[in-house]
């Protein structure tokens, strides 16, 4: 013969409430479960903004002018400011809700003449809308308001919400005949701001949103529950154990209640009377809770571009610190054009001063002078980044790393060797700049210098090219 089976919500003899969380509830002193996800409004915590949040819901939906939206993130406590308004508003105020947020237009008014007790199954909408209109008027005329409680209201189809916004304009000369209060995630902050959406975004005249639970406030808002089930004394969470809570939770009020609760299972196998750092592992490693991919995808990203970051001036530093040496090398090995010159003419016997000197002279003695032996590497690597510019599009960002004078090939050709070892030179371009002097195999204008960058991301239109590899402003001249 089988045992008789208790009612649901019946209490035991002990004054404890049956629940699957029964078999800690004696340990801990508590009459009921404390935190379940269930939105009872026994539970209801008015820390954290929540408290003055349901206040200003209930002075709008009072004032019955326009609409009201309400976001928060899943789980954050928008199902319990919902439940607590339609407790705590006056009775003249007749609640109406809408459950299923998929419905379509039409469907949308036979469910609001449902709720409003009207049996209107097989009506067109247009009969629907006059039956709800005379019923609303029946009811304002009676001294009574109607509200209407749309939940996860980001879900509505376009066409549902501009159904909604045309209900608006049911009234009467100074009153609105129903009032309407939106409560959604954040994608419904995104939603009403697309352009189609601008006639319903005008109409809302109050907009709130529902705050993460900070660390801070956390172990009030344990306190709270616990004591709402029944419990007299503290039960202490460790401050090891709130961290790890706050940490795994981010403020989601749902994912801290499923916590604390299988934390409580785990002192309780432990017979223990407080809720160690242990305890609240063990609980975080039984919920693995979704966490956005984008998450991980932007720590990457930046990882790789501090990266790549720190590589550049590695590389750059190291360039820099072996030039000056470099540089006095050459320096010493290759004369300027200007002693060349002088002995020269020394040597001939035809001494001249310099302000007696003609100006061709000087610079055919500058064109004889020696000049720095060709860099197999950086000459290449000149000639493919010419073909590199003359193939690229008209939209492009060029990023500047390094600048050297051109005598100094050596200093270059070592900073080209280190970065293809360390990167590669695919999107390491040389050119040389516009100069003065005459070039070496190249019936282009001299250069004075040569300078390494990088490509970029695509962005304003390029200059027009004024020659082989040579940028032309529109404003300024170049080349």
């Amino acid at each position: 013969m089988n045992a008789p089976v208790s009612a649901p919500h019946a209490a035991s003899p002990s004054g404890y409430a049956p629940a699957p969380h029964g078999m800690y509830l004696r340990h801990f002193g508590l009459r009921t479960a404390p935190f379940g996800i269930t939105p009872d409004p026994a539970f209801f915590y008015p820390g954290n903004t929540r408290g003055e949040l349901l206040d200003a819901l209930l002075y709008a939906v009072t004032q019955g002018e326009g609409i009201i939206k309400l976001t928060g993130e899943v789980g954050s406590g928008k199902t319990m400011l919902c439940r607590m308004l339609a407790e705590r508003l006056p009775p003249h105020v007749d609640v109406l809700y809408l459950l299923n947020p998929r419905l379509e237009p039409d469907d949308v008014l036979h469910a609001i003449a449902a709720e409003l007790g009207l049996e209107l199954d097989g009506c067109r909408a247009d009969a629907v809308l006059r039956a709800l209109h005379g019923e609303l008027i029946t009811r304002h005329a009676a001294g009574r308001q109607v509200v209407l409680l749309a939940e996860e209201a980001q879900a509505m189809p376009g066409a549902t919400l501009e159904a909604l916004r045309l209900l608006t304009n049911l009234e009467t000369a100074s009153h609105k005949l129903l009032q309407i209060v939106l409560f959604g995630q954040p994608e419904l902050q995104h939603t009403l701001d697309l352009p189609q959406f601008r006639p319903l975004k005008e109409r809302i005249t109050h907009s709130f949103s529902v705050p993460p639970l900070p660390l801070t406030l956390l172990s009030d808002y344990l306190a709270c529950r616990l004591s709402a089930a029944g419990r007299m004394a503290p039960l202490v969470f460790t401050p090891a154990a709130l961290r790890r809570l706050a940490r795994a939770a981010q403020g989601i009020v749902r994912r801290v209640n499923i916590l604390a609760d299988k934390a409580l299972l785990a002192a309780f196998a432990d017979d223990a009377q407080e809720i160690n750092a242990r305890h609240m592992r063990l609980a975080i490693a039984d919920s693995p809770f979704y966490r956005a991919p984008w998450h991980a995808g932007k720590l990457l990203a930046g990882a790789l571009s501090a990266l790549m970051l720190l590589l550049a001036t590695a590389l750059l530093w190291q360039w820099l610190a072996s030039s000056p040496g470099k540089t006095a090398a050459t320096a010493r090995t290759a004369p300027p054009a200007s002693q060349a010159f002088q002995a020269s003419q020394a040597s001939q016997g035809h001494a001249t001063t310099p302000a007696d000197a003609h100006p061709g002279a000087l610079q055919a003695a500058a064109a004889r002078a020696p000049l720095p032996a060709p860099s197999t590497l950086l000459d290449s690597k000149l000639a493919e980044s010419r073909d590199w510019l003359d193939r690229q599009g008209a939209q492009q960002l060029v990023l500047q790393i390094a600048s050297l004078p051109a005598t100094e090939t050596a200093a270059a050709e070592t900073f080209l060797q280190q970065a293809q070892q360390a990167t590669g030179l695919r999107d390491l371009h040389v050119f040389r700049l516009p100069g003065g002097a005459p070039a070496r195999r190249r019936a282009i204008p001299p250069p004075r210098a040569c300078s390494s960058s990088t490509a970029a991301l695509p962005t304003k239109p390029a200059p027009k090219p004024c020659g082989p590899g040579w940028p032309r402003h529109r404003h300024r001249k170049y080349c």
